[in-house]
């Protein structure tokens, strides 16, 4: 890993990264932000379900925060105001512990998840406007949230400190495969039971209709923030 993790590298400017908005504890009604951790099978569009919402936000100046947890990552069409990679370098974790990718990348999150409670002080930083929303793009590597100790802290620490749900993408088009289409459900409903969080299923990679997702995406997680976030399993199926 790399030296800890200082507030001008794990916080990006405003200017670089997504609307740095206000913390949980900041504004007058001190209300807290919706975390909404992505979660999905590689390829599955989760990145760029992501930078089409932060667009989206700053078009229509809501206060957003997103966060990186893809230590593998070789590009991020979008600002992260807080990257794993700053932290942890995954290539590094693979020649020290002698592991492949996959290994690689399970134990630089593990390594990282170490120091999540730095990551709940940065969000919780009081910003003026206050934050909206809080978005976790994740790794491929699913596993992560199915069995790790790694995904398991991550959900347990932000769910503890901030209304938090679970948006799952799946890639539409793979998905008219049966075999596909349900492996995802089974994963998807192996990760709903093991966080016990919401969850909303997104059927992703439909771009012609990108605009309508992103809309009632948005409309049901506010309409989840009015609710307080109900801790009880539960699934919302946008179809396009």
């Amino acid at each position: 890993m790399n030296d800890p993790m200082p507030d001008a590298a794990a916080e990006r400017t405003a200017g670089e990264a997504s609307s740095s908005g206000a913390g949980t504890n900041s504004g007058s009604s001190g209300t807290k932000p919706i975390v909404v951790l992505v979660i999905g099978m590689a390829g599955s569009g989760k990145t760029t379900l992501i930078q089409r919402i932060n667009s989206h936000m700053h078009q229509k100046n809501m206060a957003g925060y997103i966060i990186n947890l893809d230590p593998a990552v070789t590009h991020l069409p979008y600002g992260a105001n807080i990257d794993i990679r700053d932290t942890v370098n995954y290539k590094n974790v693979m020649k020290q512990y002698g592991l492949g990718p996959n290994g690689g990348i399970l134990t630089a999150c593990n390594l990282f998840a170490t120091r999540f409670d730095q990551v709940i002080q940065l969000v919780e930083k009081p910003r003026d406007p206050p934050l909206q929303f809080v978005f976790a793009d994740t790794p491929g590597q699913i596993e992560i949230f199915t069995w790790s100790a790694s995904g398991q802290l991550v959900t347990e620490l932000f769910a503890s400190s901030f209304p938090t749900v679970v948006v799952y993408v799946a890639d539409t088009p793979r998905c008219t495969a049966p075999q596909t289409f349900m492996s995802n459900m089974l994963q998807a409903v192996s990760i709903l039971y093991k966080t016990k969080l919401p969850m909303l299923l997104v059927s992703g990679r439909i771009y012609k209709c990108l605009r309508k997702l992103l809309a009632s995406l948005l409309v049901v997680l506010c309409s989840q923030k009015r609710c307080k976030l109900s801790i009880a399993p539960c699934v919302c199926i946008i179809y396009l």
